[in-house]
């Protein structure tokens, strides 16, 4: 699922930072903006920061989505410059001077105990490449769109080919968490791509918000699945509705949960689904999926074993609770946890336990195997080789075998990709944001040529 929601939660690196300067050649009061990279061997952590007028100062950490993080306890004077981020486990600092005039501080940036050289310069921290993300002007037709799913409005945009139609349509359903319209994630829109891609192939896509974010109404913390599916089947029913649309071609996209819920709903009797497409979508319930992750992820960490043995019984036993609805159980198990720690690697008290919420309960209990058994319409099933999100080891053949009985169903798995359908080394989580490939060529390619044979667009 979503890096952040079904793993461990990760701690980002962030600075309480320090420098100081000659009293002989004392520098101008700093303004303005910085960047530098922290010299972590064989992975160099870029960072900018940027001091107001005012007095304050926030910090940018491109590769770990930071942006804008405000510090506290901003000082600046002849003396020396200070500052730090609240609630960061590490006690972060970096102390450094003025080296050759008033444009670049060196010092060591020193974070529980391990030191690392950090230089900063004036200027702003370069954004992430992203040479696949679409830029306007398109070549085809986008509208801002709203409908109604019960009593709250969900808000989306369509893009169609240009011409009149009736056009054969998309839905996309966004993996797990909040996501905007563009699944936007560590500094990646795939849906965005996506739909770009799609509609430049001949179909309409509609790409929402989920619920509680952007222009989408509620809040997802509180939804469970049936939620979360009526939602999705409205819009379907919306895009059935249009003159624009052929209401004989929509199908759904699925990414990660998203892999879970669109079965769910082209299962519907009444559905109206013609033809699902899941991208890492779970062939096998919930628990299971958060279970193996942890321990693949541990272990593609290099985690020690004792310490991986723990977070993996941890997630054990809050798996367990939440199967059966206990979500007080769920969320003193990870206050328990927490508190065996280490200090410098606990979470803040009032954040222990903010994921555990009916919605996550949901994801847990949900098993795919009856709907993905009662679907007769085309589809296709695919996973990175290196997924350890939703691993293709674990859930290709038990989606063979529920498919089995599908007229037109494909599974199929791309080797050297990630969740994300990057092409990685290690498939780590931690790595998505380093790489500049949104998803891989050869699956779009895959996809748009599935889709051509099965839903043709003349």
């Amino acid at each position: 699922m979503r890096s952040g929601r079904l793993i461990a939660l990760a701690l980002f690196v962030i600075a309480a930072l320090v420098a100081g300067c000659s009293e002989s050649n004392p520098p101008d009061p700093i303004t303005g903006d910085w960047h530098g990279a922290i010299e972590v061997p064989g992975q160099p952590l870029q960072v900018g920061v940027s001091f107001h007028a005012d007095g304050t100062a926030t910090i940018d950490i491109p590769v770990q989505g930071v942006t804008g993080a405000q510090l506290k306890d901003v000082n600046s004077d002849r003396n020396g410059v200070s500052f730090a981020i609240p609630d960061i486990p590490g006690d972060p600092v970096f102390r450094g001077k003025y080296e050759s005039g008033p444009d670049r501080i060196t010092g060591d940036f020193t974070q529980a105990g391990q030191s690392f050289p950090l230089a900063l310069r004036r200027g702003k921290v370069a954004a992430l490449a992203r040479p696949q993300e679409p830029k306007p002007p398109f070549e085809y037709k986008s509208e801002d769109v709203t409908y109604r799913s019960g009593d709250i409005t969900i808000a989306g945009t369509l893009t169609e080919p240009q011409g009149t139609g009736p056009f054969p349509a998309i839905l996309m359903i966004t993996g797990s968490g909040p996501q905007d319209r563009d699944e936007e994630l560590m500094g990646h829109k795939p849906f965005l791509l996506l739909a770009d891609t799609f509609t430049r192939a001949g179909y309409a896509v509609l790409r929402t918000d989920d619920r509680g974010v952007g222009s989408t109404g509620g809040k997802l913390d509180d939804a469970n699945y049936t939620d979360l599916a009526n939602d999705a089947a409205a819009g379907v029913s919306y895009l059935r509705a249009r003159p624009d649309i052929d209401p004989g071609r929509v199908g759904l996209f699925g990414h990660s949960e998203g892999g879970y819920l669109a079965p769910l709903v082209a299962s519907r009797s009444d559905s109206g689904v013609a033809f699902v497409v899941l991208m890492a979508g779970p062939g096998v319930p919930g628990s299971d999926v958060l279970v193996e992750q942890t321990r693949l992820i541990a272990a593609a960490n290099g985690t020690p074993a004792e310490k991986a043995d723990t977070q993996l019984r941890q997630t054990i036993e809050v798996a367990a609770l939440l199967k059966v609805g206990d979500m007080a159980g769920a969320k003193e198990q990870a206050r328990k946890y927490n508190e065996s720690l280490p200090a410098d690697q606990r979470r803040p008290a009032d954040q222990v336990g903010a994921e555990i919420t009916p919605n996550l309960a949901a994801l847990v209990a949900y098993d795919p195997a009856p709907a993905l058994t009662a679907l007769r319409v085309p589809v296709l099933a695919f996973f990175g080789g290196k997924d350890l999100q939703v691993p293709a080891a674990q859930s290709e053949q038990p989606m063979r075998d529920h498919l089995a009985a599908d007229p037109d169903a494909t599974v199929y798995v791309f080797p050297g990709l990630n969740h994300l359908m990057q092409p990685t080394e290690t498939g780590l989580p931690g790595e998505y944001r380093s790489i500049e490939t949104t998803i891989s060529p050869e699956v779009l390619t895959y996809v748009t040529g599935w889709l051509h044979q099965r839903v043709p667009t003349k």
